[in-house]
Parts: structure tokens; sequence; C-alpha cells
């Protein structure tokens, strides 16, 4: 349920509640780790009060967060009630197909269904990989 009457909950606390660790030991490690900020400021304890109107901006995963502290809670509940806890201000990002493509090596492409490299593929193979050899 959303809480009106407290004005502060712990950080780690609040983190875990919007659901945005899987558990409050991973929101408290990230804090530790001097990774968090609140309002610009790098914070490093689990145990510092986040309130209404604060902006945190923490990495997560390859994705760097922006978010608005609207409400506070007083228990961690479904994601639906967690998203009302926030504002996210991060801009949409773009889905690059390019960046993803090219994260893949470029070797020969077989067709599908053409069966197992024979040894004289193979051996072709290696030479494009390493001409050298």
């Amino acid at each position: 349920m959303l809480e009106q009457a407290s004005s502060a909950l712990r950080l780690d606390k609040w983190l875990w509640y919007a659901r945005f660790f899987k558990t409050r030991s991973l929101a408290t490690k990230l804090i530790s780790s001097g990774k968090l900020r609140i309002n610009g400021e790098i914070t490093s304890k689990p145990h510092r009060h986040v309130q209404i109107g604060q902006v945190l901006t923490f990495a997560q995963g390859a994705h760097i967060r922006v978010i608005r502290v609207e409400q506070l809670a007083s228990r961690r509940g479904p994601a639906p009630e967690a998203e009302l806890l926030y504002t996210d201000l991060d801009p949409p990002q773009k889905q690059n197909t390019d960046a993803a493509s090219s994260a893949q090596p470029d070797f020969e492409h077989r067709q599908t269904g053409s069966g197992r490299p024979t040894k004289r593929d193979r051996r072709q193979t290696a030479r494009l990989k390493d001409p050298f050899s």
C-alpha cells in the first residue's frame, strides 16, 4: 500500500519496493559501491533517506536509469503498484539493429540445411580467419 504519512524512507528499501532490484541486498551492494547519485551527489550509504521529489541516477546493466521519486511505499507490492512510486526521466531508447549486428563476427555464412562443414570447408574458413598461418 502507498504511504503518505512518512516523509522519508531508507534508500535501499525504496529501490527494492520500486522493483529496481530483485533483493534488498543487491540494492545495498549497488549503493555501497558508490554508483548511485541522489540529486547529483554520490552516496554510499544504504541507510540514507530518500524523499519525494528527489532524482536518483544509477546504472542497471548497460542502461543508465534516471528516476524521480513520486511516492513512498510501506511494502513491496505488485509491479503496477511499484510503477506509481517513480517517474522515469530517461529519454526513450531506440533499438539500434546495426549495433547488434556489428557485434556478430563476419564469417562466411553457410546456407541453412547444408549440413556439417567438410574438412576442406573448415580449412578454408581457418584461412579466412587467420591468413598468416
